[in-house]
């Protein structure tokens, strides 16, 4: 490659990478929620299925690119699914005890495979949107795009599930110290599923609100100030847990 060529690639790489660790950071905090309840040895399990269902998801939704940009209902079953569980969790009284007992291993791994579906095709179409207008190489192609965008789009996603893998176990680890903050960070999932409803609204195939607004800093700015905001309400107002509660 020319010198250029590889300066622009080398460029947009590296705002990939700072995308996909922000996209990658509420895959990590819905992952650690519906992980959580789970005993610690198979909280660890639970994540690392949810890490590699993460990596074959993302894989698989490069190498099918072409076809998910005509399926905009797997982001609207994962947004719906993810603004389900927050309104389930907020509005059921006495849920603690009940919920956490009654949910199996193989339903939190169900369910989290469902999110990372969710999470992998809103990564990959947001991945594909930033790298697709770089000019093409004399690498070939590879599941149908150029193989340089290709290699790009891989290393971004390699970085997100690496966000995952360590922001995951910080996240358990911090709802295990502080119970209360479960309230905040089921609404931080709702939050999210919200995102991914933008996301499906602006969706080609739908097309009710523009595509520019949900990629552009006016919606970012409110999706990530609200973000900082229920993050901060809910550490202020939750407490450490006491010794006789563990």
């Amino acid at each position: 490659m020319e010198l250029s060529l590889l300066l622009e690639y080398g460029w947009v790489l590296l705002i990939l990478i700072l995308l996909e660790g922000l996209l990658s950071a509420d895959n990590a905090l819905v992952l650690a929620i519906m992980a959580k309840h789970l005993p610690e040895v198979q909280q660890k399990k639970a994540i690392n299925i949810g890490l590699m269902l993460a990596f074959i998801f993302r894989i698989g939704a490069i190498f099918i690119i072409s076809f998910l940009f005509h399926v905009w209902w797997i982001q609207a079953i994962g947004a719906a699914y993810l603004i389900f569980i927050a309104l389930k969790h907020l509005l059921k009284k006495g849920h603690g005890n009940r919920d956490k007992s009654g949910k199996s291993y193989r339903a939190t791994v169900a369910q989290i495979a469902l999110a990372d579906i969710a999470f992998a095709v809103d990564s990959i179409l947001a991945a594909v949107a930033l790298v697709i207008a770089l000019p093409g190489t004399p690498m070939g192609e590879i599941g149908g795009m150029d193989g340089a965008q290709f290699i790009v789009i891989l290393i971004g996603a390699i970085a997100g599930l690496i966000v995952i893998r360590f922001a995951a176990g910080f996240f358990v680890k911090i709802l295990t110290q502080r119970p209360t903050l479960e309230t905040a960070a089921m609404l931080l999932v709702g939050w999210v599923g919200v995102k991914l409803l933008m996301h499906t609204l602006a969706h080609p195939a739908l097309h009710v609100i523009p595509h520019d607004f949900v990629e552009g800093p006016i919606w970012n700015t409110i999706f990530w100030s609200v973000m900082l905001l229920i993050a901060l309400g809910g550490w202020f107002l939750s407490g450490k847990k006491t010794e006789q509660s563990t």
